[in-house]
């Protein structure tokens, strides 16, 4: 269980939720383990299959909490809601701001510079882990040039002029995303990105997990009432969640790259966990994609420190907690969005 945000993140797949006067309890095995103020919380999000009791959602429906349901894994599923529903005065502001790109401007380039400053220090650690294993100077190179960057972002009123620096940056970093491979390159190398198909194992690997993340992000703006296929950066679009698209700039770096640097560099996938289909396209064999699948849920159990909150937090809740903020900002509870940045 984690409080945030005067929000309640209920993250053990067994626990059910009561009520017990005005306060939530958490309940495993029918023992409590947990109990909560309701005047002290906003939301409660429970990542749990065994639900809450009737009692708790009207509840939570009258005092105006948010209720969200997602699974173990992060899909959302439903979220109560009373007479009077916040949700539509939130969908509203960000449709007016999604219409006015000088508006959409202002959040789309605070994601541009957390993706930027994220992707410089996946190349900056990289660069002090494996120093022996690199070329420095190239790496440096790459570095120095997103650092530079990263000033022009913020001062940009144009989401045209955005993309260009966005661009820049993602030359950059990628042109030293193969150096990041540092194991069996013969196998596993990286030298343009390319999907629909991907070409090579390391595409077919960032596909997937672009793919799953792309799915945290959707679920977890849903979740505090935001609509995800109404982006800032990522325009309309019919089908694309671009929203989700938007939130993902910010993480891709530092949840789905670094992720899947690890897989090879550790060697949990093999060349073997790969198959070719009659079009080219790689992809990974049905054993490894629950593999894949394993290490990934493992992955966002793994706890860091949130940079905004200073708070300690599951790698899983980043996307939640993300959207948190981007609601509490288009509410002008903050002052602007604050993105992602890995330390």
């Amino acid at each position: 269980m984690r409080h945030l945000l005067n929000t309640l993140f209920v993250t053990s797949e067994d626990a059910y939720l009561s009520l017990d006067g005005e306060n939530v309890v958490v309940n495993r095995d029918k023992q409590e383990i947990g109990r909560f103020p309701l005047h002290n919380l906003n939301a409660i999000f429970s990542f749990s299959y065994a639900g809450a009791s009737p009692a708790l959602m009207g509840a939570c429906a009258s005092k105006e909490i948010n209720l969200v349901f997602c699974t173990p894994r992060g899909k959302f599923l439903a979220r109560t809601t009373g007479i009077s529903n916040g949700n539509v005065l939130l969908r509203r502001k960000q449709y007016r701001i999604a219409d006015d790109t000088t508006e959409s401007c202002k959040i789309a380039r605070n994601m541009i510079f957390g993706k930027l400053y994220n992707s410089r220090w996946s190349i900056e650690r990289t660069k002090r882990d494996h120093k022996m294993r690199i070329d420095e100077e190239k790496f440096l190179r790459a570095s120095e040039s997103i650092k530079n960057l990263m000033a022009d972002v913020l001062k940009e009123q144009s989401l045209d002029s955005l993309r260009g620096l966005e661009g820049v940056g993602a030359t950059a970093y990628f042109g030293v995303f193969d150096d990041m491979i540092l194991r069996d390159k013969e196998d596993f190398f990286f030298r343009e990105r390319n999907r629909r198909p991907p070409l090579d194992k390391i595409n077919a690997m960032l596909s997937f997990a672009y793919s799953l993340l792309g799915n945290d992000c959707a679920s977890a703006l849903e979740s505090v009432g935001l609509d995800s296929y109404v982006g800032f950066l990522h325009r309309d679009r019919p089908g694309r969640t671009s929203l989700a698209l938007d939130l993902m700039e910010e993480l891709r770096p530092c949840m789905a790259d670094r992720f899947v640097l690890t897989m090879v560099n550790n060697r949990v996938v093999a060349p073997r966990d790969f198959e070719t289909s009659e079009s080219g396209a790689i992809r990974l064999t049905d054993e490894a994609r629950k593999k894949f699948l394993k290490s990934w849920q493992e992955k966002k159990q793994e706890v860091i420190t949130h940079p905004y909150l200073e708070e300690k937090v599951p790698w899983g809740l980043v996307p939640y907690i993300q959207a948190l903020l981007l609601a509490r900002y288009l509410r002008s509870d903050l002052d602007e969005y604050p993105p992602f940045l890995w330390k």
